[in-house]
């Protein structure tokens, strides 16, 4: 059935003017941002099959690559659905910036948008005034965490220059395990004792799992 031989009220977008976008379907939503389908199949059969075959989550995630092996997505397809993700995932951290960190919870609602679905691990340093307000986040490094990737000199050559009262150290793992590894715990235990020495605090390292995480401040473990 294609879009025209539906009845206009029981269209996505028609639905949308009419009873409100909280409404929809993830589907019908979806359905929306492609526009159109294929030949043999509707835009809202297609965003059906998508969602239940991949899930939200893994559609999030996939690469521009990935999308355009699935049926009926081409280049402009994957591209309207990366920058759907992205978007969403600009305005969750948008919400945070100037907010202050007052628990590792914050640091979690902060952080995830941007390091969840991710498929290497990333190195983020949160950079705070004496309000403990963000003033700079910045991706230190990509791939698996070792002592000579996250050098003290990088870690905060950046703090020093935006005149940081302290810093957070945030990293995620991509298996969706939040539990530091041994490496995880070594480079704490630098991190820590360097900011000692350059009289900028850490006041916490915490590890983004798959909605969990792990905070070292938590635990009392530096």
């Amino acid at each position: 059935m294609k879009i025209k031989d539906i009845i206009p009220e029981n269209r996505p977008r028609e639905r949308l003017e009419k009873l409100g976008v909280s409404i929809l379907s993830d589907a019908e939503l979806l359905s929306i941002i492609l526009q159109k389908g294929t030949k043999e199949e509707n835009v809202i059969d297609m965003s059906h099959r998508l969602i239940s075959k991949y899930g939200l989550n893994k559609l999030s995630s996939c690469s521009l690559n990935e999308l355009q092996k699935i049926k009926g997505i081409g280049k402009a397809k994957a591209s309207q659905v990366i920058a759907l993700f992205e978007f969403n995932k600009r305005y969750s951290f948008s919400k945070y910036k100037r907010t202050a960190i007052k628990s590792s919870k914050d640091v979690f609602n902060y952080c995830a948008p941007k390091l969840r679905d991710l498929t290497k691990e990333h190195f983020m340093v949160l950079h705070l005034d004496t309000k403990n307000k963000v003033i700079k986040d910045e991706i230190i490094s990509i791939g698996t965490l070792n002592c000579s990737l996250i050098h003290p000199r990088e870690v905060f050559k950046s703090a020093i220059k935006e005149s940081a009262n302290s810093i957070i150290l945030v990293h995620n793992h991509p298996s969706g395990e939040s539990k530091p590894s041994i490496e995880d715990k070594e480079i704490t235990k630098i991190l820590v004792n360097s900011g000692e020495l350059l009289s900028i605090k850490v006041l916490d390292h915490v590890i983004i799992g798959n909605n969990e995480y792990y905070s070292f401040k938590d635990k009392n473990i530096e």
